[in-house]
C-alpha cells in the first residue's frame, strides 16, 4: 500500500487559505473519487471539496475552525501500489462504429 497526500488546491482568484468548517470524512473512512471529503469558508466564500481519489482516509489536517494554506496537506490517502500514480480512470478512446450504406447509382444513357 501506498500513502498519497492530497494538498489544499488553489481555489482561485488569489486565495492563499481556507478555514476547515466541517469534515465529512473520518480516518479509517474509505472514500470513492468526487465524494465530497470536507467544507471550506475562504474569504469569498463556503464551498465542499470533493476526493481527487479513491482509498482510504489516513490523516486528515485541520480540525473545525482551523485555517490550512494553499499547498499544505489536507488529507492523507492509503492506496494500493497499483494505482499510487492514478489519480483517476482514463476513459478508452476506442474507434466509433459507423455503418455506411452504398448503393449504385445507375446512369440512365
Amino acid at each position: 500500500m501506498a500513502e498519497i497526500s492530497f494538498p489544499l488546491p488553489d481555489l482561485g482568484e488569489g486565495l492563499i487559505e481556507a478555514t476547515v468548517l466541517d469534515w465529512f470524512v473520518s480516518p479509517g473512512d474509505q472514500v470513492e473519487r468526487n465524494q465530497p471529503l470536507v467544507e471550506l469558508e475562504t474569504s469569498k466564500s463556503a464551498l465542499e471539496l470533493p476526493s481527487p481519489q479513491a482509498g482510504k482516509v489516513i490523516r486528515i489536517h485541520g480540525a473545525p475552525g482551523e485555517t490550512i494554506n494553499v499547498g499544505e496537506p489536507l488529507v492523507v490517502f492509503e492506496v494500493p501500489d497499483n494505482t499510487a500514480g492514478i489519480v483517476g480512470t482514463v476513459p478508452k478512446d476506442d474507434a466509433p462504429k459507423r455503418r455506411v450504406r452504398l448503393s449504385a447509382v445507375l446512369d440512365e444513357d
